[in-house]
């Protein structure tokens, strides 16, 4: 007792010290971080899992959604030859990019990434993907070999894969010289002879990782001949090679072989397209998400006929809004019956409202799409009533009429709930109070009961909403051409078209409006109005 009613130890300094002889400042400051790592140790789980399953996602999406490495990894020679290309003054490229496109071709076909690279292009132009596949083949036919056989015959060392090897300096092959002769023989090589130096590289690289082969023991193929050609054509001098006078030579125009294979490779708009996604990262994507396009002269819109994402953002705020509102509708009186009926009769009416819950979302869908086609229950009813003729029919099926029927009943047990959860704690008392001071049932009601149940509204509204913009499935079966959401379109792209920067661009667009639809809402309701009960 003494012990604890005796004054707390001071330092020289005169402040108070802990037990264990630290000033009591530094103790608390020790005890609180310590309080913080512990509670920072039990939300680390919960954390971690929503930064893989949440942000993670998110954060790949607004990357694929700018994303375009695949022109310029599979065409990387062509898309640096294209830096230098003026497409006003000539809408088609010289020798120079062609050249560069045939080298960059026969490697893509070897490696197969050809195809892919055409794939992508083919979402901005069409006829790209054919082009490139045809392309593919027809490279390898080219009337190239004319230089192969004028070089071995000029001199007998260039048909020799190992002096090929030496000249261009490969430390693989080149084990009588030092990792640092090799590399500056290497860019002594590259600075002489830029595109042999190239050519040859990426077939090397391509022998040895993809065929696990040797260059030194293979024959050179003939866009290497074709690019050294070139080279001393313009003048280069490359001291390691035998001297060769390149003037007598015969010649093939490359721009020509490919435009006997396909006039297509004559079309200012093929190579517009190359040039305008030959970046590593592109807008392309955000702007086909808004019906806009990348053409000779910048962004512009797509034809009348070929604008459709804007006419399905628009259709899926309108549809949302209206299944939100349908839902306000038909639960809100729903809701208030649970409330206030007693608790016999409320639990049997909470059971059906979750009964829906029970059964498959798909089961659900495929009933509706029985009830409402022309020659389904419902129009069956209403013929046998004689409020609908025989041959007038209701179309209440692939259209918007069907999925907002059959979306409304699927989301409308998240709209009770909440206003459940809120009416619930509204005491009836206060409806009480307002009649006894003379107000009417409609007064009482509008004035006193339906203010506080608000948050409840405000909490369905956003489930409703958030939920049905994202939902695909439903307007898939019920909601033919006039009724599908821009989640269908995003769900077509990823599984079935495979465009997948183009799915990422529709999901960012539609999480920045359902954003920004959320900020707005804040600013007008406020988001502190939203409750789920209490």
């Amino acid at each position: 007792m003494t012990d604890m009613m005796a004054p707390q130890q001071a330092n020289a300094a005169g402040q108070l010290l802990a037990n264990d002889g630290r000033t009591l400042k530094a103790s608390l400051r020790r005890a609180l971080r310590r309080q913080k790592l512990r509670a920072l140790a039990l939300i680390a789980p919960l954390l971690l899992f929503v930064l893989v399953s949440f942000v993670a996602p998110i954060a790949d999406m607004l990357l694929r959604s700018v994303e375009n490495q695949i022109v310029g990894d599979t065409i990387p020679r062509t898309v640096f030859a294209l830096q230098d290309w003026d497409s006003a003054a000539d809408p088609v490229p010289g020798e120079d990019v062609f050249a560069a496109l045939y080298t960059d071709l026969v490697l893509a076909e070897e490696y197969k990434s050809h195809t892919r690279l055409g794939s992508r292009l083919n979402y901005e132009s069409g006829g790209m993907s054919s082009l490139f596949r045809s392309a593919g083949r027809d490279v390898g036919r080219f009337a190239t070999d004319i230089y192969a056989d004028q070089f071995a015959a000029a001199d007998p060392a260039f048909a020799d894969p190992t002096a090929w090897a030496g000249w261009m300096a490969d430390p693989a092959q080149s084990g009588a010289q030092s990792g640092a002769q090799s590399g500056a023989q290497s860019g002594a090589l590259a600075e002489a002879l830029p595109e042999t130096f190239s050519a040859y590289d990426g077939w090397a690289l391509m022998m040895r990782d993809l065929k696990g082969r040797d260059p030194a023991t293979h024959e050179i193929p003939d866009f290497v001949f074709t690019a050294l050609y070139r080279d001393l054509a313009a003048g280069a001098v490359a001291p390691a090679l035998p001297a060769v006078d390149v003037a007598g030579f015969d010649s093939v125009s490359i721009r020509d072989q490919f435009a006997a294979a396909n006039d297509g490779w004559l079309r200012p708009e093929t190579w517009a397209t190359i040039n305008a996604y030959s970046g590593r990262f592109t807008s392309g994507y955000f702007l086909n998400a808004v019906d806009m396009l990348i053409g000779p002269e910048g962004a512009a819109l797509r034809g009348p006929n070929d604008r459709i994402y804007i006419t399905l953002f628009i259709r899926t705020m309108a549809l949302s809004i209206t299944i939100t509102a349908t839902c306000i509708i038909l639960g809100y009186p729903v809701a208030w019956l649970m409330a206030n009926l007693p608790a016999r009769s409320a639990n049997l009416l909470m059971i059906l409202v979750l009964l829906p819950f029970w059964t498959s979302l798909l089961v659900r869908t495929s009933a509706w799409k029985v009830l409402l086609q022309q020659q389904g229950v419902i129009n069956d009813l209403l013929v046998w009533v004689g409020l609908v003729d025989t041959g007038n029919r209701l179309v209440l099926i692939n259209n918007a009429t069907g999925t907002v029927i059959a979306m409304t009943h699927i989301l409308l047990p998240f709209m009770i709930l909440p206003l459940y959860s809120v009416m619930k704690g509204i005491p009836p008392s206060y409806l009480r109070a307002a009649k006894s001071l003379g107000a009417t049932n409609w007064t009482a009601f509008w004035r006193v009961y339906f203010p506080q149940s608000v948050p409840g509204i405000g909490a369905g509204s956003i489930l409703v909403f958030i939920l049905a913009i994202g939902y695909y499935i439903t307007p898939e079966l019920v909601g033919g051409n006039k009724g599908v959401f821009i989640s269908n379109r995003i769900a077509y792209h990823i599984s079935t078209s495979l465009n997948w920067g183009l799915a990422a661009a529709l999901g960012s667009i539609l999480l920045a409006l359902v954003m920004t639809l959320y900020w707005l809402y804040d600013r007008i309701v406020g988001i502190d109005n939203v409750k789920l009960g209490g």
